[in-house]
């Protein structure tokens, strides 16, 4: 075939190809920047994260000081505003990280409540309640007993917080309804155990801050020797694989499966993640949203502030701009899912298959399958290796 292209447009062809394909030292200048640029928006997060934690242990101690519903109340809308930061920083687990050394004492569900205090069935259940056994409540005896003797015997973090203000979720139609009378000392107090319960809330809420104070110094650019400063001098394929593991686990395994599929299946309040004060549906909008955030290198801080710079989707353009909208779609589609579960979570897992809220997890847990599928995609189309 005779070629009718002329040399001028052969010279414009060859400067859209070249400016179509990056060169390496461009790709490479590239993974450094998005991996120093995940490192801030992860320490960001965890910066509010940190911060929502200790007004929760302020509103716990105010309400300690003066119980009444009021600041029962106060105390509630406290840990529900905790929540978000810390959900939208779980795309850095399971490679590993900081957060993974306390997990376990962060964020570990589900909750076997009767492990921690009274509930309907035995008045005298928990820690709480087991003064012979265990005379004193304090930092050291509540991390010891985490996780003994069972993954459902959770005595730390956010949800052990949770079930001291709410207590059990009896109810079809809201949440956990503990009386604020359960923390009220003295000679006439209206329930049993009240200063050990008053201890064990103080001391976990507590050690919540402490973890997670833990954790955010483990991604502080200010310090020489920590989490950040051996990321940042890894091959940036090394840490960009960490980075896209993190991701991906936390879409597909995780969320799909753990936090999703477990309870569609079971259709058991007790599978759902925070199931005392209904906010499950929360947990998915802003872990979904956390790892949209990662991906497109943005973060929009507690007090409104934008952080935007390089992110996953930058990169992957580089070397599939196509893939790299499909994927920008699909981080979409997984928000947007997330979203379209009706609350309460623990009514929406209930019914036939085609009940519109089992509908609507199906379409979610579908979703984020796909998306942590196109993240181990992505890893292939540049050759990072994931090491799952």
């Amino acid at each position: 075939m005779k070629n009718h292209f002329s040399a001028p447009v052969i010279t414009v062809l060859f400067a859209l190809l070249a400016v179509a394909a990056p060169a390496a030292e461009d790709v490479a200048a590239l993974k450094k920047k998005v991996v120093a640029h995940h490192a801030a928006l992860v320490l960001a997060t965890y910066q509010d994260a940190l911060d929502g934690a200790k007004k929760l242990q302020k509103s716990v101690d105010a309400f300690l000081a003066k119980p009444s519903a009021e600041t029962l109340k106060a105390a509630r809308q406290a840990w529900l505003a905790a929540r978000p930061a810390y959900l939208q920083t779980e795309g850095c687990r399971f490679y590993e990280g900081p957060i993974d050394q306390v997990e376990g004492y962060v964020n570990a569900w589900p909750v076997d409540e009767q492990y921690i205090d009274y509930v309907a069935e035995n008045p005298k259940a928990g820690i709480v309640n087991a003064a012979a056994k265990h005379p004193k409540v304090t930092r050291e005896l509540l991390l010891s007993l985490n996780e003994r003797q069972g993954e459902k015997n959770i005595s730390t973090g956010y949800h052990a917080v949770e079930f001291l203000l709410w207590g059990q979720d009896l109810s079809a139609t809201g949440p956990g309804d503990r009386p604020h009378l359960d923390y009220v000392p003295g000679p006439s107090a209206a329930a049993a155990n009240v200063e050990r319960r008053r201890d064990y809330l103080r001391v976990v809420t507590r050690l919540l801050v402490e973890h997670l104070q833990t954790v955010t110094l483990a991604w502080d650019g200010k310090l020489a020797d920590n989490f950040r400063a051996k990321l940042l001098a890894m091959p940036a394929d090394e840490a960009l694989g960490l980075i896209l593991k993190g991701v991906g686990t936390m879409s597909g395994p995780e969320l799909s499966g753990e936090r999703l599929t477990v309870a569609y299946e079971t259709k058991e309040q007790e599978d759902e993640h925070s199931c005392f004060s209904d906010n499950t549906h929360n947990d998915f909008i802003y872990d979904t949203l956390g790892l949209q955030n990662f991906y497109l290198g943005r973060y929009v801080r507690a007090n409104g502030r934008k952080i935007e710079g390089p992110g996953l989707r930058d990169l992957i353009a580089a070397h599939d701009a196509a893939f790299a909208e499909k994927l920008t779609a699909q981080f979409e589609a997984g928000v947007r899912a997330a979203r379209e579960i009706p609350l309460p979570f623990d009514q929406a897992i209930l019914g036939a298959d085609t009940a519109p809220g089992r509908v609507a997890i199906k379409k979610a847990i579908k979703a984020l399958q796909a998306q942590g599928e196109s993240i181990a995609k992505a890893a292939a189309v540049m050759k990072i290796p994931l090491n799952l």
